[in-house]
């Protein structure tokens, strides 16, 4: 069920090294200006034809360039100036292209190739009882060089697209921007698509089979957007139960986000028969019309299309903005009693294992990059936190401001330049918001421990926090931190923000509290938390104990002094203090049974603690 929410297609190419996979052309001597891009596609052959001609502008003096294309792909020929030029296979899945003299303006070459690309990255199958053929590509991360010659980087992006697909009558063929014509070439017919965007390289596509069409209109803020279908026959009328709810969606990220960045052209929908979606610039890749997908799919536009991350590294600018918006739409487009729930279920999957980074420390996988637990859902519940934090005006505000900045859109985005934005619009520093809860790993605990003290006719609480973590990557998660306070006939939630992991408050109340509960809107992540009423004089945890034993005690304004003693009797802690909260550091010690004693004022108490390791 996780999978088939996968916006990205993860395939592990067989037999091929990682190192393989992310190794690449030398490309950052050149500009890449324009794509044209001529495909022969029949969609019952695993097999591709064409041209590419590349428009670029030299960065410097040139007198060759290279582009990423993969072996299995054989190079006829190149073109330049409409003359044949010599070109080199000098490393693994990349070619040279030796020019006649130094370039230094504007200029363009052209390669003529075919092959049988892989088959993870350009795919045939066979859909309905009638195995119809279809054929679709699939290039993020590293899938682009597979099936057609190109600069595949994430610092570049072709400022404009031609796409002639050839296909055989009876099919249709799908890709990015305006189809503008459809011309018979004997018993073939050419598709033209023309992308005027700036796009990245693994988002260009296309998709080939007897598609069944038709189009609806989103009404949007700036005019309307023609929403594209490309279904298969068999599911036309399936497709179209959720055609008003993405559209209700497609509203409301116009108005949250800012207007649809590709609003000259279209959003579009091709379905193919792998599992989840692919959000190809204009055209999203879908094998199912299920509305959460779509709304994770649509997202994309701004989040990952409009504004891509730079590196792989920092997927989460893609990914997690387009999970957390499943859950915003959750909320606006579709069922809002749902929302909770799929807080809750992402916050259990995160919290299932004790570590993990937001931040991608291995880009050499596929698997790696495209972590469903992190950079998806715990991507997803960090901008939940940064919105708690930071509040609704703050945190969309900084958004909108991230995808309007003239540095970023249409162009690639590293996490420091959202935060940055989030930053300037908030006043706050989220420098160790990010330390800890992007590059760092894990989660914290609480245990929260509460009692009423009396004091002058008033209703005093007091509140104390003990947080624990996951990983020893991050020692204490800073967050705000929600506590209700509820009585018989009056409740009110107060916000307290620990500095340290064991930290206690005071709050005056006009009502009897009989009960609290923390963080019930699950604002922050967290696991295994505990609420604790102190209706002993002390409360000593956990018990047996590996790193630390801690202790509460009703008492807060004397002195107690602690022992600790070893199975020999023999005294081994000994300290006073006036905090009625504190810990005593267990690592040191040998497994076995020990005696603590503490004595206060009025009371000796003295419990037996067994120690032992993990």
């Amino acid at each position: 069920m996780l999978r088939s929410y996968y916006c990205v297609w993860l395939f592990l190419i067989t037999g091929i090294s990682a190192s393989a996979q992310i190794s690449g052309a030398t490309s950052n001597n050149y500009d890449v200006k324009f794509y044209r891009c001529i495909w022969d596609i029949d969609p019952a052959r695993s097999s591709i034809s064409g041209s590419i001609t590349t428009y670029f502008k030299p960065l410097q003096n040139l007198d060759a360039v290279e582009l990423d294309a993969a072996q299995a792909l054989q190079i006829d020929s190149v073109v330049y100036h409409q003359v044949k030029i010599s070109f080199e296979r000098p490393r693994q899945d990349v070619l040279l292209i030796k020019f006649p003299q130094t370039l230094a303006t504007l200029d363009s070459v052209t390669v003529f190739y075919h092959g049988s690309p892989n088959s993870n990255s350009f795919i045939t199958s066979t859909h309905g009882i009638t195995k119809s053929p279809i054929a679709w590509t699939k290039s993020q991360p590293y899938g682009a060089k597979d099936w057609w010659p190109c600069k595949q980087t994430l610092t570049d992006k072709a400022d404009s697209v031609d796409i002639f697909i050839v296909v055989p009558k009876g099919n249709k063929a799908t890709s990015n921007g305006l189809l503008k014509k459809i011309t018979p070439v004997g018993n073939k017919l050419a598709y033209h698509w023309k992308e005027r965007y700036p796009t990245a390289t693994y988002l260009i596509c296309v998709a080939v089979t007897n598609y069944s069409e038709y189009t609806v209109l989103a009404d949007l803020q700036n005019g309307l957007v023609p929403v594209q279908y490309y279904t298969f026959p068999e599911d036309s009328t399936f497709s179209r139960e959720t055609s008003e709810q993405i559209l209700r969606i497609f509203y409301f990220y116009d108005s949250l986000f800012g207007s649809y960045p590709f609003k000259k052209e279209k959003y579009g929908h091709a379905q193919t028969t792998d599992g989840g979606g692919m959000e190809n610039q204009t055209m999203t890749f879908v094998s199912t019309f299920d509305i959460r997908l779509l709304a994770h799919e649509l997202a994309h536009s701004w989040f990952g299309n409009k504004v891509t991350c730079a590196s792989w590294s920092d997927i989460w600018l893609n990914e997690g903005f387009a999970k957390y918006c499943e859950y915003l739409s959750l909320g606006y487009a579709t069922d809002p009693s749902r929302s909770r729930g799929w807080l809750k279920e992402i916050s259990d999957y995160i919290t299932s294992l004790p570590n993990g980074s937001v931040y991608a420390t291995d880009t050499t996988t596929v698997a790696n990059i495209f972590d469903y637990r992190l950079s998806y859902w715990k991507g997803a519940y960090l901008l939940h936190m940064l919105r708690w934090k930071l509040g609704d005006n703050n945190f969309f505000n900084g958004i909108r401001n991230y995808l309007n900045d003239p540095q970023l859109a249409y162009s690639f985005a590293r996490t420091s330049m959202l935060q940055n934005h989030l930053e300037k619009v908030s006043g706050q520093s989220l420098i160790d918001f990010f330390d800890q809860w992007f590059y760092g790993e894990g989660y914290p605990s609480y245990h929260v421990f509460w009692n009423q003290v009396y004091n002058d006719q008033k209703n005093r609480v007091e509140v104390s926090f003990q947080q624990t973590t996951s990983d020893p990557s991050v020692s204490f998660f800073e967050m705000p931190l929600p506590i209700l306070f509820k009585g018989f006939e009056k409740d009110t939630t107060i916000i307290f923000d620990p500095e340290k992991p064991l930290q206690t408050f005071y709050v005056n109340l006009d009502f009897f509290v009989n009960q609290i509960f923390f963080d019930s809107d699950l604002h922050v992540l967290s696991a295994n938390n505990k609420v604790t009423y102190l209706n002993e004089d002390i409360v000593v945890y956990p018990n047996p104990a590996n790193e630390f034993l801690y202790v509460k005690t009703k008492d807060f304004k004397s002195e107690c002094r602690v022992e600790l003693y070893d199975p020999l009797g023999r005294m081994i802690v000994d300290f006073s203090t006036m905090e009625n909260f504190f810990s005593i550091p267990m690592t040191t010690l040998s497994s076995g049974i020990y005696i603590l004693k503490i004595t206060l004022p009025n009371k000796v108490f003295k419990q037996k603690i067994i120690k032992e390791n993990k």
